[in-house]
């Protein structure tokens, strides 16, 4: 892990962006299933487990849109609770779909 050390008496000031993290990224991606309000979920990595999470909750009904570092999601009117093994077995995470 990269560390930044600062000495000195001047005052900082600026801006740093932070990355998404896949770890954060997939369950917030599936804790949509928990409202029936639309939510926008942004700085979202780029990576294959995040796209293949949102083709899980597609497969369970979710409305799902992806767009520049950003997921829109829908889950008001999710047609199935199961999730299906083909996506499931491509990714740990899928756990998080369960109950």
């Amino acid at each position: 892990m990269q560390r930044l050390s600062i000495q000195g008496g001047t005052p900082l000031a600026g801006e740093v962006r932070v990355a998404g993290a896949k770890n954060a990224a997939l369950p917030i991606l599936a804790a949509a299933l928990l409202t029936a309000d639309p939510v926008r979920v942004s700085n979202m990595p780029d990576l294959n487990d995040v796209r293949t999470m949102v083709a899980l909750l597609k497969s369970m009904g979710v409305k799902a849109a992806m767009s520049a570092g950003a997921v829109d999601l829908d889950a008001s009117s999710v047609a199935s609770p199961v999730a299906g093994y083909e996506l499931v077995k491509t990714m740990r995470a899928s756990i998080l779909a369960l109950g």
